[in-house]
């Protein structure tokens, strides 16, 4: 029997590849150690938190590079690379986890350490990139990541404005001349599953700019800040600007959505569709008897594409039994029926003291591959 593994990190306990390993762990213990059971393991992600784990686990080298982090001081960033295809997690980058302190700064925060990755990955002779966006600091509309690229914003003096979004108010003028050339010939793709615009109440700040520690009164301030870039952009770029600003998914990761669209000519897709492109999933399905996914929490979210419902899809596709396991699921047993998996295991059904399944998720998994492998019809009589 083939099993293929391929979870979404549980989020605040596990990596993906953490995961996998736990419930890999778990069906051989349950089979014993001369079983003729093939598992391969495939961590994947949605495009943001775990991508770059999922690329790893497929092959891309990690290299590391010097960036400007969030609020301006230098921070070192993976980014993962297989031949001319680079793989770019922002938040590693220009995310909230790599705040100094966590402190948060929803108009001072810069995406510019994004820029900064895309210009190494050029560096590096990438003309692929992919740019998985979630989990941000910034709400800068993308400037920072174009300032990294060699953009310039100025003000009325002539003089470069200084980072974050809340500057965007004094911009007067954008030059995009030093922008890297090598941008005209590569192809960038937004990963991403966010659909919302750059402006207005759906907009970057009025839906994310709260998470980032802005009050509404900041958030008032920034819609309006960003809302003079997109009006200074379309000055030098023409009217086109007005319509990527519209266009769904400007509004991903503090708008740097917008500025991949507008300026970077990116391409944007469902993060989980790229990612398991990436991870050559289709493939290995191909002579697979069963797969198991999962995430931290199955919910309503994970409905809306998120990676179970990926695997789930491919699986389907492939003729393929499909098997959850979640840290906990309030989704209804005809819920998870209907998305595609045969059975759902849960963490919580085993432990429902929240706070000991995420500190002992590693174990329970193991527990749970034990499980998986009875309820398969996997025991020791299938060993030799």
């Amino acid at each position: 029997m083939r099993i293929v593994i391929a979870p979404d990190k549980f989020k605040g306990s596990l990596s993906a590849p953490q995961v996998a390993e736990a419930v890999a762990t778990g069906l051989r213990d349950a089979l014993g150690p001369h079983s003729i059971l093939s598992i391969e393991q495939v961590p994947a992600a949605d495009g943001g938190e775990g991508t770059l784990d999922a690329a790893v686990a497929a092959g891309f080298s990690l290299l590391i590079a010097t960036v400007t982090g969030p609020t301006g001081e230098p921070l070192e960033a993976p980014i993962a690379i297989r031949g001319s295809q680079a793989v770019i997690e922002m938040a590693l980058a220009s995310g909230l986890a790599v705040l100094p302190n966590g402190t948060l700064d929803a108009g001072g925060a810069t995406s510019q350490g994004t820029g900064d990755l895309i210009r190494f990955a050029l560096d590096q002779g990438c003309t692929s990139i992919v740019l998985g966006v979630g989990g941000s600091a910034s709400t800068d509309g993308g400037a920072g990541l174009l300032a990294g690229l060699g953009a310039r914003l100025l003000d009325d003096d002539g003089g470069d404005l200084p980072p974050g979004g809340a500057a965007l108010g004094r911009l007067a003028s954008i030059d995009l001349a030093g922008l890297d050339p090598r941008l005209s010939t590569a192809s960038i793709t937004l990963a991403s599953d966010v659909d919302n615009p750059l402006l207005g109440p759906t907009g970057a700040a009025a839906v994310f700019g709260p998470q980032k520690g802005a009050t509404a009164s900041d958030v008032q301030n920034l819609d309006a800040a960003l809302g003079r870039f997109v009006s200074v952009l379309a000055t030098v770029s023409g009217p086109a600007i007005n319509e990527a600003a519209s266009a769904p998914g400007a509004g991903a990761a503090g708008g740097v959505g917008f500025a991949a669209l507008a300026v970077l000519n990116a391409r944007r897709r469902p993060g989980i569709d790229v990612v398991l492109e990436l991870t050559g999933l289709a493939e290995k399905l191909r002579d697979a008897d069963l797969v198991i996914t999962g995430e931290g929490s199955l919910d309503e979210q994970s409905l809306g594409g998120k990676t179970p419902m990926g695997v789930a899809t491919a699986a389907a596709v492939a003729n393929v039994r499909a098997i959850a396991v979640c840290g906990r699921t309030v989704l209804t047993p005809d819920q998870l029926s209907t998305a595609g998996f045969e059975r759902t295991f849960a963490l919580t059904d085993r432990e429902p003291d929240v706070e000991l399944c995420i500190a002992n998720a590693a174990t329970l998994l193991q527990e749970v591959g034990k499980e998986i492998a009875a309820y398969v019809g996997l025991t020791e009589q299938h060993a030799h």
